[in-house]
């Protein structure tokens, strides 16, 4: 018999990023009413889990990842009602919720930062990063942000900068200070207390800062450094804290974003003993068509097909002969659709995303799918004007305009690879207007090809990708 706590290592999960799955109002975003709408489809895939994407009041600024309150939910998705309905409507399903937890960051606007920001003696002055300028007023050192630049922003008001590594309007938190640890770990309790089943921890290996500050390598002499911001001195510390005050007591599913983690160190992550996650989000398989001392995230190749196979297959072999979880995915809100990025979206897509899914369905560990994934959508075709990601605008600054390693071409043609954008475009439910998804323009530009790529569609197709996904997460 199994362990209680080993449920989701046979378990399916579905990611739902809220504002382009079903918009009920007409204002063009999608709102927890419209999760609730397709509760019905949602558990006739077979999924035991709904993973969503974080609905937290936030200026939007990455899309959610910047949230000013943990404690409620952004009046675009509705009320903490609504939340509260789903996740009783989801249970009476057999559907667990997890809740996405951003505890790296917080918005700008968050009452900690305004606090923090007044002076270096109050309570909340320590919940951020900061240091004092170099003597001649700039950046403490040579860091960067994941979005290009700086890492830090200078704060007139207390003649210090902050570290931020994402956008400037994303400040780190303090996690070297106990207070801040304690105040996480209470918003998690906050929404246990209302019936969540768990936590997806973004960037949660980015936590433990070096507290030396010292400039890192580098070997390019880029202006910055975005390189070395995970797995810092305390990491496994402050993760084992979280897991014994919070994650373990409540019997929480826990799965930890985790970018720089491999076969050979994610254990220290995951092997039960250790008492820290259920499972990370790894990385590593999907930099297999980035090319090896690039430019980054945007400088990709053709898809190495043989380094993928061998990547996953240590993953497995390490994981599967020490019993520790892992996440299995291809896509997500962070990654483009695999069927234009890895296969054929034109001539196989069907074959394409079949094929994708088996591969994934068939290993050990705990499949994800992303909405849409399961009808086989794809990329869209956008021009440069067109994206919308803060990621995708920071490195055409840096890569086209400033550093001018990649031209307009070369980096549309990235873009249209991997950028975010393409699994954020909404969700494709028939072929009426925007899709389905909206009465009225949506917050983003729905696919063109949604008249041919559908849910309405491809159920009624002999060959229907969502039936293909049935009967794998059956076997599950």
């Amino acid at each position: 018999m199994m362990d209680k706590n080993q449920w989701w290592k046979h378990a399916v999960i579905y990611q739902v990023y809220t504002k382009s799955f079903q918009d009920t109002n007409g204002d063009g975003v999608g709102d927890l009413n419209g999760v609730i709408k397709h509760l019905p489809y949602i558990h006739s895939l077979g999924v035991d889990v709904i993973w969503l994407s974080p609905v937290y009041c936030s200026p939007q600024i990455d899309n959610g990842y910047d949230i000013s309150d943990y404690r409620k939910i952004d009046p675009m998705f509705g009320t903490n009602e609504d939340m509260y309905k789903l996740i009783k409507l989801a249970h009476s399903n057999n559907i667990k919720i997890i809740m996405d937890l951003v505890a790296n960051h917080t918005s700008d606007q968050h009452q900690w930062f305004q606090e923090s920001c007044k002076s270096k003696d109050n309570f909340f002055s320590d919940f951020y990063v900061w240091q004092n300028p170099k003597e001649d007023g700039s950046e403490p050192n040579n860091w960067g942000s994941s979005f290009g630049g700086s890492a830090w922003t200078y704060c007139e008001q207390r003649d210090q900068y902050y570290l931020h590594y994402y956008a400037k309007e994303q400040p780190d938190l303090n996690w070297e200070n106990p207070r801040v640890r304690q105040a996480v770990y209470d918003i998690m309790r906050f929404w246990i207390s209302k019936g969540v089943d768990g936590w997806r921890l973004d960037v949660i290996t980015s936590i433990s800062k070096d507290q030396s500050f010292k400039d890192r390598p580098n070997p390019n002499k880029s202006a910055f450094v975005s390189a070395y911001q995970n797995n810092g001195p305390r990491m496994h510390e402050f993760i084992h804290e979280m897991n014994s005050e919070v994650l373990e007591p409540f019997d929480m599913l826990s799965i930890g974003e985790a970018p720089d983690s491999s076969s050979e160190n994610v254990l220290e992550l995951v092997s039960p003993e250790r008492k820290e996650l259920n499972m990370v989000l790894p990385f590593e398989h999907m930099k297999c068509d980035i090319r090896p001392g690039g430019y980054g995230h945007f400088d990709i190749q053709a898809l190495d097909v043989l380094k993928l196979k061998k990547v996953m297959s240590d993953w497995q072999e390490k994981l599967f002969n020490n019993k520790a979880g892992s996440g299995l995915y291809f896509e997500n809100h962070d990654r483009a659709r695999t069927p234009s990025r890895w296969g054929n979206d034109k001539k196989y897509r069907y074959e394409s995303a079949t094929a994708f899914a088996t591969i994934l369905h068939g290993m050990y560990g705990t499949p994800f799918i992303y909405q849409g994934e399961e009808i086989g959508m794809t990329n869209a075709n956008l021009k440069l004007q067109d994206y919308e990601d803060i990621e995708v605008k920071g490195a055409y600054k840096k890569l086209v305009e400033q550093e001018k390693v990649m031209t307009d071409k070369q980096f549309l043609y990235s873009v249209g690879k991997v950028s975010r954008d393409h699994a954020r475009t909404p969700m494709q439910w028939d072929e009426k207007k925007n899709a389905g998804f909206s009465t009225t323009k949506p917050w983003f530009g729905v696919n063109p090809d949604y008249q041919r790529i559908n849910v309405d569609f491809d159920l009624k197709n002999t060959k229907s990708i969502y039936r293909y996904y049935q009967q794998l997460v059956a076997l599950d």
